[in-house]
C-alpha cells in the first residue's frame, strides 16, 4: 500500500491507501466521537457524530467512511464541527422517546454518555408526533423497545455481517423510518436463540435480553 500524508489538527500523519479519516486520527491518538460506527462493522455514516472539516470542501464529511487523500488537511474540533455534532445528538435525543430518567440502564446508554461528553443539554427541537412504539416481547429471546431506537443500524449490520442471519432491515422513509423484521412483523425468530449479537451492538436499551 502506498503511503499517504495528511494533516489532522495541525499534526502530519502518514497513512495508507484505503484508510479512513477516523482510522488515521486514531493512529495519531486524536479522538473523534462516533456512535453508529464500530470497527468490526462496515461504516454507514448515518449518525453524523464523527463529522470533520476538510480544507477545500464546502461540506463537513463523516470521518468513519471518508478515505484519506494525499495532502488532505483536516480539522476535527472547529466551532462549526462541534455545533454540527451537537445538533446531530439533539435530533437523536428528540426522537429517543423512552423513559430514560427512570431507566436503571441509562448509565450504559452510549447516546447519553456521548451527550455528556459533548455537553449536549435538553434538545431544542420539538416534534408534533413523537416516535412512540409499544414494547415488543413476541420473541422469547429479544425484547424490543423501538421508542429508544436511534436508527444507528448497528443491529442491522451486526446481524448481517457477524451473525449472518439478516433478520433486520430499515423500512419506511423520513421520520417514519424504523428497524423492521420481514414486512414489519414482530420479531419472533428461532434463529435468535443463543445469539444476542444485536443486543450487544445496540448503543441504547432498545434491544435487551428477555428475562
Amino acid at each position: 500500500m502506498a503511503d499517504i500524508k495528511v494533516v489532522i489538527d495541525g499534526q502530519e500523519i502518514t497513512g495508507q491507501t484505503g484508510m479512513t479519516i477516523l482510522e488515521a486520527a486514531e493512529k495519531a491518538g486524536i479522538h473523534i466521537p462516533t456512535l453508529c460506527h464500530r470497527p468490526d462493522l462496515s461504516p454507514t455514516g448515518v449518525c453524523r457524530v464523527c463529522v470533520v472539516e476538510v480544507e477545500g470542501s464546502l461540506r463537513a464529511v463523516g470521518a468513519c467512511h471518508t478515505p484519506i487523500v494525499d495532502g488532505m488537511v483536516i480539522t476535527t474540533r472547529s466551532p462549526r464541527v462541534l455545533a454540527l455534532r451537537k445538533a446531530a445528538l439533539e435530533l437523536m435525543l428528540t426522537a429517543h422517546t423512552g423513559p430514560c430518567v427512570t431507566d436503571s440502564r441509562v448509565e450504559q446508554c452510549e447516546l447519553h454518555r456521548l451527550a455528556s461528553e459533548l455537553e449536549v443539554g435538553p434538545p431544542r427541537f420539538r416534534v408534533r408526533k413523537p416516535r412512540f412504539y409499544p414494547v415488543e416481547e413476541a420473541s422469547p429471546y429479544v425484547r424490543r423497545d423501538l421508542s429508544k431506537c436511534i436508527l444507528c443500524r448497528r443491529c442491522v449490520k451486526a446481524c448481517e455481517e457477524i451473525a449472518k442471519k439478516n433478520i433486520y432491515s430499515i423500512g419506511y422513509r423520513g421520520f417514519d423510518s424504523k428497524v423492521i423484521v420481514d414486512c414489519d412483523e414482530p420479531l419472533n425468530k428461532e434463529v435468535c436463540r443463543d445469539c444476542g449479537i444485536c443486543i450487544d451492538y445496540c448503543p441504547t436499551s432498545a434491544l435487551l435480553i428477555r428475562t
